[in-house]
């Protein structure tokens, strides 16, 4: 695939367009500078700034909000009437026949390309309401799917590159789909006036989606509730990430008014010169890398997926020195409980994952527990919810020597997890220190977290079998 990814690299240079940050370094005193001017901006809209919040620039995460003063908690940062967000149309919006087939051909997992084909269209209209937004927009994003080739492949993870390459045929292939629609299309009937559509302008629009959309409650049905939908939130998307947030986002709807009022309002205390962050979801890095162009250090949310494969546990139990186990071939009081876990049958979900809150995916554990059990009565006497749970503190369900032998099992899991990485972690550390930048930084990066995501998972389970283990041995 390494020919995909440079055919798209290489058009992202011949954007039909040019968003630049001149529009914020030309009339940045005249607006951006000030929070002043900045209000009274919002406020011809009918929004509101808080006059202690300004645009700077905030760390690693470059140009963000700061406070400027101290700010109480439960502030009105920001505020944006329902007109101001930029949203996918819904159906009682008349965006023409042609737009709406073009955005009926984008797979509803891609939810961000619609809205960019709104962004485009956006961004082609002369006199465009959203105009002096997308101006501000990045020129270019650090997402995957623009590394140069050698970047996407030291990725070094199967289900990313997955995701990157799924991507990637999609803009190149969607490319020609939108070309072949709008070859005779009139220029009166062309949604992006004239412009050439080509994968680096989906892959722009898609990007600047998918890094600064928010999903919130968007079009009201006829019962009063409220569909969830993804907006762009002018301002409110120049907030950076943290898990520790500081301000959320908060919707409100006045009795009289159907629309909808988007505010950001600050959680706690905010110190002057502290950044306003909100949190974007508890999310892997596979998340943050693929959709924001970021890795978080010592993400508590980060895993690593797993496919749940007999000859993979066969390979782990030799490694730990388990003997007899029954992993390629389940007992059929054994198939059945694995087919209650969705781990056989024709209905199976193999995807399990280490790392993360749970540690341990409770399904991966419970098949463990399973399958190395030597009764079957002990075992019909547990729920799944008991053979599933795993805890430090937690006792083990199918007792000691079972529960050391899943443990074990799972740490050599890891072993050839880790070994499944081309580079070593040194290696990786070596590329930081030797000053890369940009994807080949962020790809290192990258590998560091999710090694460290598996070294993780070995040292928390190596102190749980040793204290199992010393258990044991007061009991015999």
């Amino acid at each position: 695939m390494g020919a995909l990814f440079s055919d798209l690299q290489s058009t992202v240079y011949r954007l039909s367009f040019c968003v630049v940050y001149h529009y914020i370094i030309q009339n940045g005193t005249r607006i951006w500078g000030h929070c002043k001017d900045l209000e009274r901006s919002f406020s011809r809209s009918r929004g509101f700034v808080h006059p202690g919040i300004k645009i700077a620039a905030a760390d690693q995460y470059g140009l963000g909000l700061i406070a400027s003063q101290h700010i109480p908690k439960g502030s009105h940062l920001i505020a944006l009437p329902n007109h101001i967000p930029l949203r996918f149309p819904n159906h009682n919006h008349n965006s023409g026949f042609i737009f709406n087939q073009l955005a009926h051909r984008v797979p509803e997992e891609l939810w961000a390309m619609r809205l960019g084909l709104k962004l485009l269209k956006e961004r082609a209209m002369v006199g465009s309401f959203w105009w002096p937004y997308i101006s501000n927009l990045p020129e270019t994003y650090d997402v995957p799917i623009f590394f140069p080739a050698d970047d996407i492949k030291n990725l070094q993870y199967a289900p990313l590159l997955h995701q990157v390459n799924k991507r990637c045929r999609f803009l190149l292939e969607f490319e020609k789909e939108v070309s072949r629609i709008l070859e005779n299309v009139t220029p009166d009937d062309h949604p992006f006036g004239c412009q050439s559509i080509e994968a680096s302008s989906l892959g722009w629009a898609m990007s600047a989606v998918s890094s600064r959309a928010f999903r919130l409650h968007g079009e009201r049905l006829p019962d009063g509730t409220h569909v969830s939908v993804p907006m762009m939130l002018p301002l409110i998307d120049m907030c950076n990430h943290s898990f520790d947030s500081n301000a959320q986002i908060v919707q409100e709807q006045d009795i009289k008014n159907p629309n909808m009022l988007v505010k950001v309002v600050a959680e706690t205390h905010i110190r002057q010169d502290d950044q306003v962050v909100l949190n974007y979801g508890c999310l892997s890095n596979d998340f943050f890398l693929l959709d924001y162009g970021f890795v978080i250090p010592s993400n508590p949310y980060d895993c690593i997926e797993l496919k749940y494969d007999g000859a993979l546990l066969d390979a782990a139990s030799m490694t730990a020195g388990i003997t007899s186990p029954n992993f390629s071939s389940p007992l059929p009081w054994q198939q059945k409980i694995l087919s209650q876990l969705s781990l056989h049958g024709e209905a199976a979900s193999l995807k399990v994952s280490l790392g993360g809150p749970e540690l341990v995916d409770g399904r991966l554990l419970a098949a463990l527990r399973v399958l190395l059990a030597s009764n079957m009565e002990t075992v019909k006497k547990q729920d799944l919810s008991s053979l599933r749970s795993f805890s430090t503190q937690a006792p083990a369900p199918l007792g000691l020597s079972n529960e050391i032998a899943v443990l074990r099992t799972i740490i050599a899991l890891c072993v050839i997890a880790l070994g499944h990485f081309p580079t070593k972690l040194m290696e990786d550390e070596a590329v930081l220190k030797g000053g890369a930048s940009g994807s080949t930084r962020l790809a290192a990066q990258y590998r560091i977290e999710k090694k460290s995501v598996i070294i993780g998972v070995m040292q928390n389970l190596t102190r749980k079998v040793k204290i199992l283990m010393s258990k044991e041995s007061e009991s015999v």
